[in-house]
């Protein structure tokens, strides 16, 4: 007979699926809204559009994407009106292998009747003709999501993407490109003649940095189970039963709660368990330096993921112990570790690089700039007095060899080194996690630390 699996074994298979699986963007509602309405307008009006989604790796861009398709799948309209071609730059490296996959994908392989493309022009001025065929009000919208669209750019005479655009700008057939990428100066990659057929369009997507209420609303959302309400609300809502999401990488392995089942009793418990955690001081304070660290979603899912891992018979709850046992073994950072080895007057020199790199916004230094900020404090101090200036600055080049701070440019070696200009090699987040690991540190200093002295 088979063993039943007790309500801890389906929480964590329930809480690792959905973090794997969590397709949800949240925040950013007028750069969600402006690839909704061009993507709607496509599919329902006929109209189109090229852009490019640019952020650094990790931020959501597509996640995003991923998001905003599968609202409109809930559209009959857009699921009947559209067809979505996925090609990604690692994935096809040429235009022949991009032109093999879209055709598949538009399910043009009826069409071909079985031939043989003799060239690479062949394909492609039958995919155009396609493209091109029949008019907006009977032609299917096509939507074209380009990841790692820099790669694409690489490709020989950028064939594929001029063509693209060319359609898209002449409106000779209702389609949708997208490009998704790193790279943020992706445009000066375009030949002169691509770049002319693009509309510019560009929709930037940068980490938000000052929202740590989300990030604790986050933790909640991610590890709570859902209450028969909302498996009702669920159920009530249209599911994405599509054959379409099966066969586009982005719209794969939806994840649907209704594959699992749990006692309302066990919910109550686990929900209200959550809560209390999440309101506890050091819960909060793990939180908060996390963020402080790192203010991507990704990483925190995968400290999430770990944290879930280790629920069991006999720890079937996440206990605050257990979260402060395993962000130490993942915050094992190498430079926090150096720094916490470091003397209190070279940690003094940090906290004094720090404050002039928050009020002048990462502006370089020199010794002379952190001497004066030092000195500042030092004279207020009971413990940082009377120290000689050639005992700093020897404090200030130990440092710099351990290449916590680096020059600006090798010319700069020709320069007196008292005024020689450096720029900080470290986070914010890894300076105060140093300071508050640093066991014999004076409590002036620490608390020197969080006071911005302008």
């Amino acid at each position: 007979m088979p063993v039943l699996e007790d309500d801890t074994a389906k929480t964590r298979k329930f809480l690792k699926r959905r973090l794997q699986t969590d397709a949800a963007f949240r925040g950013y509602e007028k750069e969600v809204q402006h690839i909704r309405d061009l993507l709607y307008r496509t599919a329902e009006n006929g109209e189109s559009n090229s852009a490019l989604l640019l952020g650094p790796r990790g931020c959501g861009k597509t996640t995003l994407v991923t998001s905003v398709l599968i609202d409109l799948q809930k559209e009959k309209s857009f699921c009947s009106n559209t067809l979505i071609v996925y090609l990604n730059g690692f994935l096809h490296t040429d235009d022949r292998l991009a032109l093999k996959s879209a055709t598949s994908q538009m399910n043009l392989e009826n069409v071909v009747d079985g031939k043989v493309f003799g060239s690479f022009a062949e394909n492609l001025a039958f995919l155009l003709g396609c493209l091109k065929a029949g008019d907006k009000k009977n032609s299917k919208s096509v939507i074209f999501i380009l990841e790692e669209f820099d790669l694409f750019c690489s490709h020989h005479n950028q064939t594929l993407l001029y063509n693209l655009f060319d359609v898209a700008q002449s409106a000779q057939a209702p389609i949708c490109v997208l490009g998704i990428t790193a790279r943020l100066d992706v445009i000066e990659l375009l030949e002169k003649r691509v770049k002319s057929r693009f509309s510019h369009r560009q929709i930037f997507l940068l980490p938000m940095e000052d929202n740590f209420a989300g990030r604790v609303q986050l933790f909640g959302t991610l590890l709570k189970l859902p209450t028969e309400k909302e498996m009702k609300e669920y159920n009530t809502a249209t599911k994405l039963k599509s054959q379409q999401n099966h066969e586009i990488p982005l719209l794969r392995n939806v994840f649907d709660p209704n594959d699992f089942s749990f006692s309302s009793k066990w919910v109550s418990k686990w929900n209200k368990h959550l809560d209390a955690l999440v309101s506890t001081p050091s819960v909060v304070s793990i939180l908060q330096n996390m963020y402080e660290y790192e203010v991507l979603e990704g990483p925190f899912k995968s400290f999430l993921f770990e944290l879930v891992s280790e629920l069991s018979e006999s720890s079937p709850l996440i206990t605050v112990e257990q979260i402060q046992m395993l962000y130490q073994q993942c915050n094992n950072d190498d430079k926090v570790v150096l720094l916490c080895g470091l003397s209190v007057l070279e940690i003094c020199l940090l906290i004094a690089m720090k404050h002039h790199s928050e009020i002048y916004d990462r502006d370089p230094f020199n010794f002379e700039m952190v001497l004066t900020r030092y000195n500042k404090f030092a004279n207020s101090s009971s413990t940082m007095q009377g120290i000689e200036r050639n005992v700093i600055l020897k404090a200030f080049e130990h440092v710099k060899n351990l290449e916590l701070i680096a020059p600006i440019s090798s010319a700069a070696s020709k320069v007196q080194k008292e005024y020689q200009l450096h720029h900080l090699l470290l986070t914010y987040g890894q300076i105060n996690q140093a300071i508050q690991r640093s066991q014999n540190l004076p409590t002036e200093i620490s608390q020197w630390a969080q006071r911005l002295m302008v």
